[in-house]
């Protein structure tokens, strides 16, 4: 049998529910928070049968506690973005291995090979702050591109601009990633258009401008841009995994690792059936020695076929570093 850190990349539909049982069991008894979590619910491994009867972490928990398997040590550790005064979220990574498989692998099923694009990256609030999870797939992804004009670039917006007219030029296939106040920035001091360009926004205002619908957002890129739809990327700090939207705010199927599932904003421990509105809850297999069980602070609602849309936050919830427009 395939260790499971290789089983959890081979998962398909009729094998998801045992892998993740194999991982519930795993994390139950080398995940002390995790563990203490699921015997004050009294969900054990024996008394657990399917993955929609796993007990569900409150994402809370990594700002207060070191959520790692025992016996290892933490190689990378990422940090949550978002407002001044927040507490962040901490997730200590034993295997980076794991993050760069999952999100190498997630980016060809829905993009294909990085090496076709020219990637760009505006991501001035992440850089500053540093331990960010998306830099650190983003600057995978940019040398994985093996262009020599893929890159950061922080307030150098002229540079940028200068780059994109160079590579609508030359026809080449480019790749956008930004924080969505800075896209919206750039496009207040330059026009291009540029249909071809892949726009992929994330990571919200982080308090430098006024809150802004995802409509809103995205019919001033497109202006600005010439594009027809703006992509959107689905992922925090607390994952090792993505989802993907390429218009409209409907994220696509993640991989086969990957669930989203619903639960009742009155009563957690309820999940809710496709078409309905409910908190987000996350089954991200690829957190091996962390937690691949997490209950997030989003709101969303399911379509068939595994596609899904994030609404915004619960109240109370802080606003934090993923995609967090208001519909």
């Amino acid at each position: 049998m395939l260790p499971l850190s290789e089983l959890i990349f081979n998962v398909n539909e009729r094998t998801f529910n045992e892998v993740a049982l194999q991982v519930f069991d795993y994390q139950f008894n080398h995940v002390k928070i995790y563990h203490d979590f699921c015997k004050g619910l009294n969900r054990t491994p024996q008394q657990v049968k399917n993955y929609t009867d796993i007990p569900f972490l409150p994402i809370e928990f990594f700002k207060s506690n070191e959520v790692l398997a025992k016996g290892k040590k933490p190689a990378l550790m990422f940090e949550s973005s978002g407002t001044t005064g927040m507490v962040s979220s901490r997730h200590l990574v034993a295997e980076p291995k794991l993050y760069e498989e999952s999100f190498l692998h997630t980016f060809k099923h829905h993009y294909g090979q990085p090496s076709d694009y020219v990637i760009l990256a505006l991501l001035p609030s992440y850089l500053e702050r540093g331990n960010s999870s998306l830099v650190y797939m983003t600057d995978y992804l940019i040398k994985a591109s093996g262009r020599k004009e893929s890159g950061f670039f922080l307030h150098n917006f002229k540079e940028l601009h200068d780059t994109l007219v160079k590579m609508h030029a030359q026809q080449q296939k480019v790749l956008l990633l930004g924080v969505t106040y800075a896209l919206l920035d750039f496009a207040e001091q330059f026009d291009i258009k540029f249909p071809e360009l892949i726009i992929m926004e994330t990571g919200g205002m982080k308090g430098r401008r006024q809150e802004m619908t995802r409509q809103e957002v995205h019919a001033t890129l497109c202006a600005s841009f010439g594009v027809s739809d703006i992509h959107s990327e689905y992922g925090m700090t607390e994952l090792l995994s993505q989802g993907y939207s390429k218009g409209q705010g409907i994220f696509e199927a993640p991989p086969a690792w990957m669930k989203i599932l619903l639960r009742d904003m009155y009563d957690p421990l309820h999940l809710l059936m496709e078409g309905n509105t409910g908190a987000v809850n996350v089954i991200d297999l690829a957190n091996l020695y962390s937690c691949s069980f997490i209950a997030t602070s989003d709101l969303g609602r399911m379509y068939n076929d595994d596609r899904f849309e994030i609404l915004g936050r619960m109240d109370n919830a802080e606003m934090r570093g993923c995609n967090l427009m208001y519909v």
